[in-house]
């Protein structure tokens, strides 16, 4: 169960109407405070039109929910890993839609308007295409690819910001307890229950620091081969150690 830092009421909306749509942002963090402050501030505008922002902490050691907690409308504590992190937000959002972003990223200026559209038009789920900000010229190829794979395929990562209704979200049982690739596992989900996503053509900006810190190449040839392996049924837990390893 997460424990509460800050807190803000808000009503829920359980069904869908002509009335503004009010999303619920659920940022998984952990060790973020280089980045949390920036991130939060580009969202200040979407808190002031009534969205609500909810920061969950995987157990920082630096400043980062302190940080947070001025920008949020909750900042909560949870067992750390994406998946438990995004499970723990979600219980307790008040949005209609919930829009799950990573702390490094940021939202395109328009990110409201067209999720409103997709959802008017009977989409329940999706995600945004994505630019990779970084030095490697590789990484151009590798948003282009990652966007182009999802349109083929329905699955969306993370670094997409995957938005789905929150009625929806909860049925399905929320992200699966896995310590890895919970967002290929949430997209096969969400594509039995209710098929393929959105896919918005609008672009989400996420960091390219992972592709500069471990190399761009190999981290390429990294993803690529756990991703298949997972494909197959490999172990998410041995996975997500040769992740981290």
């Amino acid at each position: 169960m997460a424990d509460e830092v800050n807190t803000n009421t808000g009503s829920r909306v359980e069904s869908r109407s002509s009335d503004p749509i009010r999303l619920s942002i659920i940022i998984p963090v952990r060790n973020e405070e280089n980045v949390i402050s920036d991130t939060l501030a580009l969202l200040q505008r979407l808190r002031a039109s009534g969205h609500e922002v909810i920061v969950v902490d995987g157990g920082s050691i630096d400043a980062t929910a302190t940080l947070a907690a001025a920008f949020a409308d909750r900042v909560l504590q949870a067992s750390p890993g994406r998946a438990s992190q995004m499970n723990a937000g979600a219980r307790v959002a008040s949005g209609d839609l919930l829009l799950f972003v990573h702390a490094d990223c940021a939202l395109p200026e328009n990110a409201t308007a067209e999720i409103e559209t997709a959802f008017r038009d009977g989409h329940r789920w999706g995600r945004f295409d994505v630019t990779i900000v970084g030095r490697p010229r590789v990484l151009k190829l590798v948003a282009f690819m990652m966007n182009l794979r999802s349109r083929l395929t329905g699955i969306a990562t993370g670094d997409q910001g995957i938005f789905v209704e929150r009625t929806l979200f909860v049925r399905i049982g929320g992200y699966a307890a896995l310590p890895l690739l919970e967002d290929v596992a949430l997209s096969k989900t969400l594509k039995r229950a209710t098929g393929p996503p959105a896919c918005l053509k609008a672009r989400i900006k996420t960091s390219g620091r992972r592709w500069e810190a471990n190399g761009a190449w190999r981290t390429i040839v990294t993803m690529w081969r756990l991703r298949l392996a997972f494909a197959f049924g490999a172990d998410p837990q041995k996975l997500a150690q040769q992740y981290d390893s």
